[in-house]
């Protein structure tokens, strides 16, 4: 199995799609909004977001920019973004790999959890870079969902799902580089990017949680391929989808590395 620009594992399509943006926006936009403003976006900035999913992190942009400002978002699939033309953000629909690259016009270029999915990322990075004028920043918000597994013998109430553990094998299967984030760092550098910096967060998810919640919505998005194509049973699927609304249960988030850089 193999990934197509066009094949994203986790599709809009999906009816858990609104599930996973919201859990998304809960746990990750207030760090993700930390690392913009550190950035100094404020007030006629002109900015990309790449992949705008849910629409959470255009909206605050278009607030930040205000009037003077101008704020497009681009994915491959827009109907969870429409709604934000009604908010002077431009909504367009936008393969950042194989459609016409976008004019270097804008000071600042956000994605989050789209690079570790292209089979093409360095193109798309490539081409986020290209689209800096000089002097924008670049920042870029990436999984590595293979460092930090959760282990029982930590603590006990950590648990590896056979579930998460299919979905894991789906992914690397399935052509998703599982340790981008983790190599954000080197790869800004590599384009030339200057002022690089990288830090990340982890959450512990409990069950019933926003994180759960997330990981819910994923799982129940892969049920039916990942049986399908025997990574797991259905029962034991149904059975570790139920301990996700357990009070009991606790697991690692994978790890959010979040970079910078500056265009020079």
């Amino acid at each position: 199995m193999s990934t197509s620009p066009h094949n994203y594992l986790l599709a809009n399509t999906s009816p858990e799609a609104p599930k996973r943006f919201s859990a998304l926006a809960e746990l990750f936009d207030p760090g993700t909004v930390r690392h913009l403003d550190r950035c100094g976006v404020g007030r006629g900035w002109t900015c990309l977001e790449v992949g705008g999913g849910g629409g959470s992190i255009a909206r605050w942009l278009g607030e930040r920019v205000g009037p003077s400002g101008h704020v497009l978002v681009t994915d491959i699939d827009t109907r969870y973004l429409e709604p934000l033309n009604d908010a002077g953000i431009e909504v367009r629909r936008h393969n950042i790999v194989t459609d016409a690259p976008l004019e270097p016009i804008f000071q600042l270029v956000h994605t989050r959890l789209v690079l570790m999915h292209l089979p093409q990322r360095e193109r798309a990075l490539e081409r986020m870079v290209a689209a800096l004028e000089p002097g924008g920043w670049l920042v870029v918000e990436e999984y590595d969902t293979a460092s930090m597994l959760p282990d029982p013998e930590v603590a006990a109430g950590e648990v590896f799902l056979k579930a998460h553990r299919a979905m894991l094998q789906f992914f690397d299967d399935g052509g998703v580089d599982r340790r981008y984030g983790r190599k954000l760092f080197a790869r800004l550098r590599a384009h030339g990017l200057s002022d690089v910096r990288a830090e990340a967060q982890v959450f512990m998810f409990r069950g019933g949680s926003s994180g759960a919640s997330l990981l819910k919505a994923n799982l129940e998005q892969l049920r039916t391929p990942m049986i399908e194509r025997n990574y797991i049973s259905a029962r034991a699927f149904d059975e570790d989808l139920a301990r996700l609304d357990d009070s009991d249960f606790i697991t690692p988030s994978g790890v959010m590395w979040s970079a910078s850089g500056c265009r020079s």
